[in-house]
């Protein structure tokens, strides 16, 4: 299933996108696409739905009718750093021997195609595509071998990141360089995990103005996504509805050589292998 919420910003309706791409509105079968609804209980039930009998949404999505963020009420969006070796080394960072953990806050999540603001002052905001892993069934201490049975689903996700917070400010402001409202875009929809049988082979980029700076495959992660949600639950109760943003491969815009960032005006256009796309304009806070 292609999960996604539709409608004006604050007020999404919980939806799916049915066999010929048209959103189907889920209203009457489940509140929104978050918490107990991203159980495997719930997915369950879920997928009992006949899509064909349920309402059709007037518009095409992405092109006239807008979609949220995929998933609601998130409780969590965790992030991971330097987890593509040849990142790390454009980065000029030596490879992690353990997962780099920092967080958005929740205030930066936005739709797929919603405007990513440039901080005020800021002269270093920077794009990242990565592979957005959305738990489903909670837990703590997850084993390695059971960990991608707690994954609801993939999604992709832009990590838009400002570097002189991040690696300056303060010495070093990961979590302040990496929130800043509208800096996590998330969808278009949310992909069910039993339509991704391997998260380790989807190629995903990502362009701006029409040239492409990232490609890449999430094969050449340093720490997979089993190990990542295992991971993470040592440090925490992982929840229904939790995003684990995975890495992001080399070609962001510190690697440039000059480095090269986002100024206002600007499109960027990314997406996953079977995960669809996004398109954001870069409009000043």
């Amino acid at each position: 299933m292609k999960l996604l919420r539709h409608g004006p910003r604050g007020q999404e309706r919980p939806g799916v996108l049915d066999a010929d791409g048209r959103v189907r509105d889920l209203s009457a079968v489940v509140p929104d696409i978050a918490g107990d609804v991203l159980t495997a209980a719930g997915l369950a039930r879920l997928r009992e739905v006949d899509v064909a009998t349920l309402p059709l949404v007037p518009g095409t999505p992405q092109d006239g009718l807008r979609l949220g963020p995929c998933v609601g009420a998130v409780g969590k969006f965790i992030c991971i750093g330097l987890n593509y070796a040849d990142h790390a080394a454009e980065s000029g960072m030596p490879l992690p021997a353990e997962p780099v953990v920092f967080s958005k806050w929740t205030s930066a999540i936005v739709g797929p195609d919603d405007d990513v603001e440039i901080p005020r002052g800021s002269t270093r905001t920077d794009w990242e595509v990565e592979l957005g892993v959305v738990i489903g069934t909670g837990g703590r201490y997850i084993a390695q071998a059971d960990a991608l049975a707690h994954v609801a689903g993939y999604c992709v996700v832009n990590d838009v990141s400002e570097r002189e917070i991040q690696l300056e400010r303060g010495g070093g402001q990961w979590d302040k360089g990496k929130g800043h409202d509208t800096f996590g875009p998330i969808g278009p929809w949310l992909v069910t995990a039993d339509e991704v049988p391997d998260p380790q082979v989807l190629d995903l980029w990502l362009e701006v103005d029409g040239h492409r700076f990232q490609n890449g495959n999430t094969r050449t992660m340093v720490f997979q996504v089993a190990q990542l949600v295992s991971y993470l639950s040592r440090f925490m109760s992982l929840q229904p509805g939790d995003i684990i943003s995975t890495g992001t491969p080399p070609g962001v815009g510190l690697g440039q050589k000059p480095p090269r960032y986002l100024v206002a005006g600007q499109t960027m256009h990314l997406g996953i292998q079977g995960l669809g796309e996004q398109r954001q304009r870069t409009v000043a806070a």
